[in-house]
C-alpha cells in the first residue's frame, strides 16, 4: 500500500458524505486515467505508432480514389459501346447492350465500396485524434516516455491462458 493509500485509509472513517462522494469520484478520476495510460501504452506495444494510422488513412483513400477512376473509364467505355449498338445488327446489338447493362450493374460496386471505405477512414481518424489527445493530455502530466508493463511469466503456461476447470 502507498502512502498516500495509507492517508487515504485514515481519513476514510473520518470523512462527511460529500467528502466521501469527492474522495469516491477522486478515486474512480484516478482509476480513469491510470486504465488510459494502460491503453496508450499498449497501442505502442503493438506496434501502432504515429505512422501506421495515417498510413493506412492515407492507403484506403487512395484505394477509393483509384477504383473511382477506373469506374469512370469503365464507365465511359460503356458509354461507347451504347453508342455503337444500334450501329450493329441483330442480336449483335442486342448483346451489346445487354453486356453494356450488366457491367452498369457491376459497377456499382464501387459507390458502395467507397462509402463503406470511407466509413473506415473516418473511424481511422477518428482513433487517430483521439490518441494524439490523449498522448497530448499525459505530455501536460510529465509523461514522456511510455513502457509498456512486463507481467511475470509463468513457464509452460500461454501467455493468455483461460481459468480451467478442475
Amino acid at each position: 500500500m502507498s502512502d498516500s493509500d495509507n492517508v487515504i485509509a485514515s481519513l476514510r472513517g473520518n470523512l462527511t458524505a460529500t467528502a466521501a462522494s469527492l474522495l469516491q469520484e477522486l478515486e474512480e478520476l484516478s482509476r480513469v486515467i491510470a486504465t488510459a495510460r494502460a491503453e496508450v501504452v499498449a497501442l505502442r506495444a503493438e506496434g501502432l505508432d504515429e505512422a501506421t494510422i495515417p498510413t493506412a488513412t492515407d492507403e484506403l483513400a487512395a484505394i477509393v480514389q483509384h477504383t473511382a477512376q477506373a469506374t469512370h473509364e469503365i464507365l465511359d467505355a460503356c458509354e461507347q459501346l451504347e453508342t455503337l449498338a444500334p450501329k450493329a445488327e441483330g442480336d449483335v446489338a442486342d448483346g451489346m447492350t445487354t453486356a453494356t447493362t450488366r457491367i452498369y450493374e457491376a459497377c456499382a460496386f464501387q459507390d458502395i465500396t467507397g462509402q463503406r471505405i470511407a466509413k473506415v477512414v473516418n473511424a481511422l481518424q477518428t482513433i487517430e485524434a483521439r490518441i494524439g489527445k490523449a498522448k497530448a493530455n499525459l505530455a501536460t502530466q510529465g509523461v514522456t516516455t511510455l513502457t509498456a508493463p512486463t507481467l511475470p511469466a509463468t513457464p509452460g503456461t500461454p501467455a493468455l491462458a483461460a481459468p480451467r476447470r478442475r
